[in-house]
């Protein structure tokens, strides 16, 4: 920055002077910078926007054109407690029988209780030596059933703690993938082994006669079922710690007669993921089409666009804020906090008022929600159909706020005071004439989703999936970047020239007052 010391002979407010002389170009640069910002904001008000209508396209707008969406399908059982069902859209209208005979279980061992040979308290750090483990070996696991197992080894150390013990069996897996979960419960001092997965398949043992950590390795850490086993001196040891295990188990169902068998306790049938919870008899199954689903699918989409519509008609319906600069530092300093809020959010609200490309989006939606399809009904009957058949339709112009004359109502929607006493002629639909209502809203939806894609087309003027002209806007935005360039150097280039010339005006002035001084100077004496 450029220190200039002026004034000092003329006794001129030199800043003041030059200030007034530049203002005409001074306001040039604080209008480019202004006309800039404003773009900017712009930009940002339209990206905002264009992100909601992206999401509203690619989100309800494109599932709800395909007519497998409203193929939705509920199931209700006779024991919710038993039984849970998530109904697939190929599943068919039917009532169906269902008995749950077993459920699925992990193979599991509860370990028998230990002692710490030093009588202290068992913690994660206590070592596998103090809980009677004298020399190193291997613990195998036995994964599967019959003739189709898998063996992995896990080494037992007696310097290993239990929690380096558990991290052992946790960590082996077999090579198909079996392994266990593991853990000991400090207050019963007994070790939990478990088969990762369900199912018959699924079970594990410990191999007793094959690991080489010994019988009287395994009776130490709770982990040997036999009751007894003999030393290495041909002595018999009863174990009264024994281990007690389970096999894992399938679970099985029978559904309308037939029996189905499965590692886990969810078992997918045409079109029912049926997930069983406790063994029961006589359950019945009865699936028939979820008008709610679809009513609820429905007013989502109104709702979306309604809330999108609204939003639109706002902006576009504002005051402009033509006669609303960016304030400078100046001009703030001259104004309060909320004087300075107010006129930013004039500002802000003005930015896409009249917007000649956001009426051209509003209004091509608009049209779209007013079309009307040649459509047949369930008596064979071929009508034009539109919103207004269901019982959608926007409210009075006369008694409607401007910006809200584009909302769609559902009659009879419990949520919406204004139309919650009419008759809810959507839902009757939904359940009288369910082809009806997929042609309609997949043939509207797919009109709609069309003009759309078109607006978000790629064109020299903006980008793919961009309904604005952001290409353009940029463009301008870089202009006002050179032109502010521009004059910001023809303003320090006119600064400069004034500033010159008052110097060379003080430098004169000190010339003479140097001169007179001296005059002076030889009179008085």
């Amino acid at each position: 920055m450029t220190i200039r010391i002026t004034g000092m002979n003329s006794g001129l407010d030199t800043e003041s002077i030059i200030t007034e002389l530049t203002k005409v170009q001074s306001d040039k640069v604080d209008s480019i910078k202004s006309k800039q910002k404003k773009l900017e904001l712009k930009q940002d008000k339209w990206k905002e926007l264009n992100t909601k209508i992206v999401s509203f396209y690619k989100g309800s707008l494109s599932s709800m054109r395909l007519e497998g969406t409203f193929n939705k399908k509920t199931t209700t059982s006779t024991d919710s407690d038993a039984v849970t069902v998530v109904t697939g859209s190929s599943a068919m209208n039917s009532t169906q029988s269902l008995d749950i005979n077993s459920l699925a279980k992990s193979g599991y061992l509860t370990g028998g209780t230990v002692t710490s040979q030093s009588d202290s308290d068992i913690t994660s750090s206590t070592t596998l030596s103090d809980l009677g483990i004298t020399t190193s070996g291997k613990i195998t696991l036995k994964f599967g059933t019959g003739d189709t197992t898998e063996s992995v080894e896990v080494s037992v150390n007696a310097s290993d703690s239990i929690s380096d013990f558990l991290s052992n069996l946790q960590s082996a897996e077999s090579a198909s993938g079996y392994s266990v979960n593991a853990s000991f419960d400090y207050t019963n001092n007994r070790f939990y082994i478990a088969s990762s997965e369900t199912g018959a398949d699924e079970s594990f043992s410990i191999d007793e006669d094959n690991s080489t950590l010994g019988s009287a390795g395994l009776a130490a850490l709770g982990l040997l079922t036999a009751s007894s086993y003999t030393d290495d001196d041909g002595n018999t040891v009863e174990v009264s710690n024994t281990a007690t295990h389970q096999d894992g188990a399938d679970a099985e169902i029978s559904l309308n007669g037939v029996t189905y068998t499965n590692n886990t306790n969810v078992f997918e049938i045409n079109g029912l993921t049926i997930t069983a919870n406790q063994e029961a008899t006589g359950i019945t199954l009865t699936t028939k089409n979820d008008t709610s689903g679809v009513y609820d699918m429905i007013k989502s989409f109104i709702t979306e666009y309604n809330e999108l519509i609204k939003e639109m008609d706002t902006l576009y319906n504002a005051d402009d804020c033509d006669d609303y600069d960016v304030l400078t530092a100046e001009q703030e300093d001259e104004m309060t906090d909320q004087e300075i809020e107010d006129w930013n959010n004039k500002i802000d609200e003005g930015l896409l008022s009249g917007d000649s490309i956001l009426g051209k989006v509003k209004n091509a939606m608009k049209n779209i929600m007013l079309s009307t399809f040649s459509l047949t009904n369930k008596d064979g009957v071929t009508k034009n159909i539109a919103l207004s058949t269901f019982g959608i339709a926007t409210g009075s112009y006369f008694n409607t706020d401007e910006n809200e004359r584009g909302i769609y109502h559902i009659d009879g929607d419990e949520e919406d005071d204004d139309v919650s006493s009419e008759e809810d002629k959507l839902s009757a639909l939904i359940a009288s004439d369910p082809d009806l209502v997929t042609e309609f809203f997949s043939s509207l939806t797919s009109s709609l989703y069309s003009k759309v894609g078109d607006l978000m087309k790629s064109t020299d003027f903006s980008s793919s999936f961009t309904v604005y002209e952001d290409k353009a806007m940029k463009k301008q935005y870089d202009k006002y970047t050179t032109e502010l360039e521009d004059a910001q150097e023809a303003l320090t280039d006119l600064e400069d020239k004034y500033y010159d010339q008052f110097s060379a005006m003080e430098t004169a002035l000190s010339k003479l007052n140097s001169q007179q001084s001296s005059l002076s100077g030889l009179l008085g004496s």
